[in-house]
């Protein structure tokens, strides 16, 4: 049986790069977008309407803007991942983003694959934030109270039960087509959860991720999983 598309809201004003962008994502297998907004407003409207997998936002947006868009998105459904794309980086707008509930970050300029992947984990509950900004959102997480609930997940991101059960796959020496099998889901799922992991652990390949989960006592559950 073939897997539903991730269903994708996309939400751009520059209406060249929003055509070209949802030209990209279109030949995409497995993904479809199912409506295109150039305002926070329409954007808010279009996901109650459609209620995509994911929300593609530009932060900024004509109206409200993108901050707004995203924290009235997820104050009505606090369980959409919304993925923002933009050119900015300061400090003040990742904190703002971060407080608005944004799953991830990604820095227009990204290469389609790169953005593609991004999409696909945070559908899957994965955060992603940008490697070049990543130093920023930690600073600004620090020492602002008003943020305090989203600290863990966005400067410590710990591991969801299903990262921790395929790190410990990984630790085992378990190659991804072996972990699907295992755990019986897609190799495609598993690659986007690898990619989550070695983000959060902040490590560059699978040997560091294993050295941290035998250090973590993680490992001793691949054997639970047989």
């Amino acid at each position: 049986m073939k897997a539903a598309p991730l269903r994708i809201l996309l939400v751009e004003d520059d209406e060249l790069f929003r055509l070209g962008l949802s030209v990209r994502l279109s030949k995409e297998p497995g993904l479809e977008v199912v409506a295109e907004a150039v305002d926070g407003e329409t954007a808010v409207e279009l996901t109650n309407q459609h209620l995509p997998d994911v929300v593609l936002l530009d932060v900024g947006l004509p109206g409200i803007g993108g901050v707004e868009a995203c924290r009235q998105i997820k104050e009505q459904h606090p369980e959409m991942p919304v993925l923002v794309l933009t050119s900015h980086s300061q400090k003040q707008l990742i904190e703002r983003l971060i407080a608005a509930g944004a799953s991830g970050y990604c820095l227009k300029g990204i290469e389609a694959g790169v953005l593609i992947l991004a999409l696909r984990s945070v559908a899957a509950g994965a955060s992603w934030w940008d490697q070049t900004v990543t130093a920023e959102i930690r600073a600004a997480m620090m020492g602002n109270p008003s943020i305090q609930v989203n600290r863990t997940e966005a400067v410590q991101n710990p591991l969801t039960q299903r990262e921790q059960e395929i790190l410990a796959q990984i630790a085992a020496g378990k190659t991804n087509q072996e972990i699907a099998e295992l755990l019986h889901i897609a190799p495609g799922t598993v690659r986007v959860h690898v990619h989550a992991i070695l983000q959060k652990l902040e490590v560059r390949d699978r040997t560091q991720a294993a050295v941290l989960a035998i250090q973590q006592g993680l490992s001793c559950r691949a054997s639970n999983l047989h």
